[in-house]
């Protein structure tokens, strides 16, 4: 008989943990929208362009997801791939969800008349991953608003810092 080897919990939380290496936050998000519900899906890239993901070359600000023909792609995200001269690094990426998922947010988004936004892009493991929020656009006031709660937040902070000290 061959030796039995008994697995423990240590092993199968490190088989099911999945490490997150990289992380770009597109900070424009929160400050131009109402952000709802969050998905995570896939995106489909080429060798170079996961290369600058890892890298941390992405920039999602003025990005949004768009849904064609009951596939969701990402337009308008900018992931530039260094020796290339012919490409485009802003071309359209498609997004990777179940079908379910997909006609889930497509009524979401036709009946509270809401967008997609991507908020960030990580890497979790060797994989790719997007995180998208169903969010509605605010209004002038609204981002005036949150610009003095911001400032008053941070005033309150620095009276705190100084009468601690």
């Amino acid at each position: 008989m061959g030796k039995s080897y008994s697995l423990t919990p240590l092993f199968f939380a490190l088989c099911t943990l999945h490490y997150i290496i990289m992380q770009i936050v597109n900070k424009k998000a929160k400050f131009n929208y109402n952000l709802f519900e969050r998905i995570e899906a896939g995106i489909s890239l080429l060798g170079a362009e996961a290369k600058a993901v890892r890298g941390g070359h992405v920039n999602l600000s003025d990005s949004f997801a768009k849904i064609i023909d009951r596939e969701i792609y990402l337009v308008n995200a900018n992931i530039p791939v260094e020796g290339k001269k012919d490409y485009s690094s802003t071309r359209t990426r498609k997004l990777l969800l179940h079908k379910d998922q997909i006609i889930s947010i497509q009524t979401k988004i036709k009946q509270k008349r809401l967008t997609l936004v991507p908020t960030k892009i990580y890497t979790k493991g060797n994989l790719a991953k997007i995180e998208l929020a169903l969010a509605k656009s605010k209004r002038k006031f609204e981002k005036k608003e949150s610009i003095k709660k911001k400032d008053i937040q941070r005033e309150m902070e620095q009276e705190l810092r100084e009468k601690l000290k």
